[in-house]
């Protein structure tokens, strides 16, 4: 747990007024508690968690349970109506950002969005349903994606459309 806190905080330029920093200490925590075998010892974490978990939400506007699959220096660029489905997965280094919701896209369908390594995803973007988001994938801003993203790729628009993302040019013009 220390560890993945420590690359958090570097992932979030360890600055105190990072709120997604806090968001992530809390998931971490709530994922830590569950290594804690005897049911009894860990009853008064799970209550501190449950506290914590109700601060995220009402206060920092983050709604991501401990059962999500984070991976490692998850960044939370803007914190404000984002909300993840328990049942999602992310690879290492992803970039989320405020009113970002991954989830179910039907009730009672229980499949939710597995996201690759260093996917950035913009502000007010919709992951829903049971796709995948392939390694270094974009998702645009306010982008709907309902179906797989090929890893290098970008997703945009309402629904959205997969596009090649465009990388800076390693070599510089003369």
């Amino acid at each position: 747990m220390f560890e993945n806190i420590r690359e958090d905080w570097q992932a979030h330029q360890r600055l105190f007024n990072r709120h997604g920093f806090y968001i992530m200490v809390i998931y971490r925590f709530g994922r830590w508690r569950y290594t804690i075998k005897p049911r009894m010892l860990r009853m008064p974490f799970s209550l501190l968690y449950e506290w914590l978990k109700f601060f995220s939400v009402s206060c920092l506007g983050a709604e991501i349970p401990c059962e999500v699959v984070l991976g490692r220096r998850f960044v939370i660029e803007h914190v404000g109506a984002i909300v993840v489905s328990g049942a999602a997965t992310f690879g290492d280094d992803c970039i989320i950002r405020q009113g970002v919701t991954v989830g179910l896209r039907h009730t009672g369908d229980l499949r939710c969005p597995r996201i690759g390594n260093r996917v950035d995803i913009g502000a007010g973007a919709k992951l829903l349903g049971g796709i995948t988001i392939g390694d270094d994938a974009a998702i645009g801003a306010n982008a709907v994606v309902l179906t797989d993203v090929p890893a290098g790729c970008a997703a945009v628009g309402i629904p959205a459309k997969i596009i090649p993302r465009k990388h800076a040019p390693t070599e510089q013009p003369q």
